[in-house]
């Protein structure tokens, strides 16, 4: 688009304006200057304003297989493809560095600072990991067990995982090694008589580690060190992958009681019991913002994890998903599709989602993508879950044959039917094109 030609109306044509005075000869009227030079600022910024950029533009294709992993890493892109491990900037969409890796991976995973890679095996048994570093794509060590980030990414430990009823999850056997994340060796080393679930919870000083094995002994300890901080004997449940589960800073466990299924609150400190509810028909506990969500007979229950009371509940829910604050809700005939943004607190529907999906990860303002369906042939939809009018605002639509997308801050990175993984810049301002 070229340059628009701005047009000042001076007002003259309308006849002399009230302030107007007939001048002596040579003399300039006061308002003269000003409105000359506001005119040929406008002029000029006209003139060497830009065209605007369109609401979806490419930074970046790059060939991929539907097969190939990608990990979205802050302001980074890191992929494998082709024999070789790639990171981007995000920003720039320019190349930061590239090194052969040709055994596949199955997904690609970070912790501690660092890219753990795990190869595909033929059996259910762990091909090792090795450990490169997220800023250069050097080398940094190698483990022969399966490496786990805990605490939230501030550490990593080599378990060995063993199947049960309720999946490989988080079940390990033998000995757990917490690892120093720059050199791979074992800071220390605690060891699990038969089976057991690890999960790690917050702590005042930090997270700690907390285990629970299969004859139903719980044990605390210090993740920095390893000190044991606590032990209690907890109720017979079936322990598996989200049983049990921190919540609102609370250790609950879904466990059955005299009368039926109860939920119970542990204090995540010193393991010290906080309270016990009944829960009948609940089959899932899973953490809500600040709140812990029951999944069940009776639909959403969300209730306070330090008290146990009752906080909202929804019939016509199925199942709820952490997005930032707030939540995604889906309803109790389709968890594939959304009904809305819920504010976790109250349970109240901020945006409405109906037909809408949502996109995984966040935009630059934490706000949630969705995409609408199109029908075939057509081009799908991209929008933003607009809290301020309760419904999506959309951006731009993508092109066809493009999807599986997934958000950054300002990019959307989705594959193609070409073959490609394309990363997408967008200007939420622009509107949908």
């Amino acid at each position: 688009m070229g340059a628009e030609t701005v047009v000042i109306d001076l007002g003259l044509g309308r006849g002399e304006p009230e302030s107007y005075e007939r001048l002596r000869r040579g003399a300039t009227p006061q308002w003269f200057a000003p409105v000359v030079v506001a005119m040929l600022l406008l002029l000029s910024s006209g003139a060497s304003a830009a065209p605007p950029q369109p609401p979806l533009r490419a930074l970046l294709r790059i060939p991929m297989s539907p097969a190939d992993p990608y990990l979205i890493t802050g302001a980074g892109l890191l992929t494998q493809a082709g024999g070789q491990l790639t990171s981007y900037d995000l920003e720039s969409g320019a190349l930061r560095w590239r090194t052969p890796q040709p055994i596949p991976v199955y997904r690609l995973r970070t912790g501690g600072g660092l890219l753990l890679l795990q190869p595909w095996t033929t059996a259910y048994q762990s091909g090792g990991t090795t450990a490169i570093s997220v800023t250069t794509g050097a080398l940094a060590w190698r483990n022969p067990r399966n490496v786990v980030s805990i605490g939230g990414g501030v550490a990593l430990a080599a378990v060995t995982g063993t199947r049960s009823l309720s999946g490989s999850g988080r079940r390990v056997q033998g000995a757990i090694d917490v690892l120093d994340p720059v050199t791979g060796s074992t800071r220390w080393q605690l060891r699990v008589p038969s089976t057991a679930v690890v999960l790690s919870v917050p702590g005042p000083a930090g997270a700690h580690l907390l285990t629970v094995r299969d004859d139903r002994t719980a044990n605390l300890y210090d993740l920095a060190g390893g000190r044991l901080l606590a032990t209690r004997e907890l109720p017979t449940a079936n322990y598996g992958p989200e049983n049990p589960v921190v919540a609102g800073g609370v250790v609950l466990l879904r466990h059955p009681g005299q009368s039926g299924m109860e939920v119970s609150a542990y204090d995540p400190a010193t393991l010290r019991p906080i309270w016990t509810e009944p829960a009948g028909g609940t089959y899932e506990v899973q953490p809500c913002g600040p709140l812990a969500c029951l999944l069940g007979q009776a639909g959403v229950v969300a209730v306070d994890p330090s008290t146990g009371d009752r906080r909202w509940a929804r019939a016509n829910w199925q199942a709820v998903d952490e997005q930032g604050p707030d939540l995604l809700a889906y309803p109790d005939d389709d968890i594939s599709r959304p009904v809305g943004l819920v504010d976790s607190a109250t349970g109240r529907v901020l945006v409405d989602l109906t037909g809408w999906l949502p996109v995984a990860g966040a935009d630059g303002s934490g706000d949630l993508l969705v995409t609408l369906e199109a029908p075939p042939g057509a081009r799908t939809m991209v929008a933003v879950a607009d809290r301020d009018t309760g419904r999506p605002r959309p951006i731009a639509q993508l092109p066809a044959g493009t999807g599986q997308c997934e958000a950054a801050p300002g990019r959307l990175i989705c594959r193609s039917t070409a073959g490609e993984l394309v990363v997408w810049a967008y200007d939420e301002a622009a509107g949908a094109g």
